[in-house]
């Protein structure tokens, strides 16, 4: 079992030629677009959607206690005035270049236009007549032609009842209650509260029956590709293999660039001396895809190797690893429009802006394990209408983007610790 984990890249990646082949050798395009199909058929589209409720069952809950655990983690008013105002500066900050960067390859490059890939939805019967059916609540919309208009939008369903937004996955409004709940818990309880220790544990079970659903990814991944290759027309692959490549380099030039030029002029560190000192928990990043698992390696080196202060550590790495996720907006931003491109939705200009704002408001919970960045995904393709299977065709190249994904993220945290500590230094603010 420990072996599986360590290579489950590998097996999703052959259980999604599995079923690619396997839909080459024995599908039929036809099956998409009539309600009369085989068993072989129906068992697939069985596997295929039990593995993306079980993904969008964890959605709201993950995301509602992932953050309000991100704030709670401060436990100390204090540090929340003197620490908290430099740190979401910071946060802020470099999740504005990094869409920025997302951006810049959605107008300039954006290879995947190009091509003749599209894929077939469902006809209106078939949709309408599931018995899970709902009809689509879209933020963005492709009319929208002002911000006043997307901002409304946005607050309506901000500041909606918790419990209401739990039931029905509004995740603007998870996000909402949750940072008024953890500013709440700040300001008004003990730091050695035993509210703070109910929300880690829920923390830990939720991430622990996610862990337990991505193990079971390879044979969701089969059933997905297997369905989308009869669903697609053309080279999906080569489209996949493309946007996985500007994904890429749009991440590395985040985090070898962007993030160390930072660290340069804000924290007086350079990208050698910055790099020879953190290489530790950014190989142990990339190695686990998991910035919560980083944690512990990342606090120790920033402490004896950089020179951190516990005070700032114990702040701003526990709260990164929760709102500070620079890869993962620059991530989802470029995959919706990808996404957008394949099923033929049409998005202006002023659309693809709204598009990455909501991507940097989903990044914000995303739980740091592997793949958490999928929860914050849905969010950003229900803003746009895109079908959330859609997810299936990422989780086929997800994981590798992932690994290098956590590192930029991590990468980012420890740069905001320096800054931080930098910045409360030159105030002579004391930090115990």
């Amino acid at each position: 079992m420990k072996k599986l984990k360590l290579n489950l890249a590998v097996w999703v990646a052959l259980f999604g030629v599995f079923g690619y082949l396997s839909a080459m050798l024995f599908g039929d395009t036809a099956w998409t677009q009539t309600t009369e199909v085989p068993e072989f058929y129906k068992l697939i589209l069985l596997i295929k959607d039990i593995f993306i409720q079980s993904l969008k069952m964890l959605v709201a809950p993950l995301i509602f206690f992932s953050l309000i655990g991100g704030l709670a983690g401060i436990k100390e008013a204090w540090k929340l005035k003197s620490l908290g105002t430099v740190a979401v500066c910071y946060y802020i900050g470099t999740t504005l270049i990094a869409i920025m960067l997302g951006l810049s390859v959605v107008f300039f490059i954006h290879p995947w236009t190009s091509s003749n890939v599209k894929i077939k939805v469902q006809t209106t019967e078939q949709i309408t007549s599931d018995y899970s059916y709902k009809k689509p609540n879209k933020i963005i919309s492709s009319k929208d032609n002002s911000i006043i208009t997307v901002v409304h939008k946005i607050l309506k369903r901000s500041f909606v009842n918790p419990i209401a937004s739990l039931a029905s996955n509004n995740i603007l409004g998870l996000v909402t209650a949750a940072l008024l709940i953890g500013l709440a818990m700040i300001t008004s309880l003990s730091g050695d509260s035993q509210l703070f220790l109910i929300v880690e544990d829920i923390n830990k079970i939720l991430m622990k029956i996610l862990g337990w659903f991505i193990m079971l990814s390879p044979v969701g991944i089969f059933a997905i590709v297997f369905d989308f290759k009869l669903k697609v027309s053309g080279d999906i692959f080569s489209q996949l293999f493309s946007f996985a490549l500007v994904v890429l380099g749009a991440t590395l030039i985040h985090g070898a660039i962007v993030l160390p030029l930072l660290a340069k002029i804000f924290a007086g560190i350079g990208p050698v001396k910055l790099f020879r000192k953190i290489s530790k928990p950014l190989l142990i990043a990339l190695g686990t895809s998991s910035s919560s698992a980083t944690l512990p390696v990342t606090m120790k080196t920033c402490e004896e190797e950089l020179g951190v202060s516990k005070a700032v550590s114990g702040f701003v790495f526990p709260l990164g690893a929760t709102m500070n996720m620079d890869g993962t907006a620059l991530f989802e931003g470029v995959a919706a429009i990808f996404l957008a491109h394949l099923y033929g939705i049409e998005l202006t200009n002023f659309t693809i802006f709204a598009v990455f704002f909501m991507s940097m408001i989903s990044s914000i919970g995303a739980p740091g394990m592997p793949s958490g960045s999928m929860s914050g995904m849905q969010m950003v393709l229900l803003a746009a209408g895109i079908p959330l299977e859609a997810i299936g065709i990422l989780l086929v190249i997800e994981k590798p983007l992932d690994t290098f994904r956590t590192a930029v993220n991590v990468e980012g945290d420890i740069i905001g610790a320096l800054i931080v500590q930098r910045t409360m230094e030159k105030r002579n603010i004391q930090l115990t």
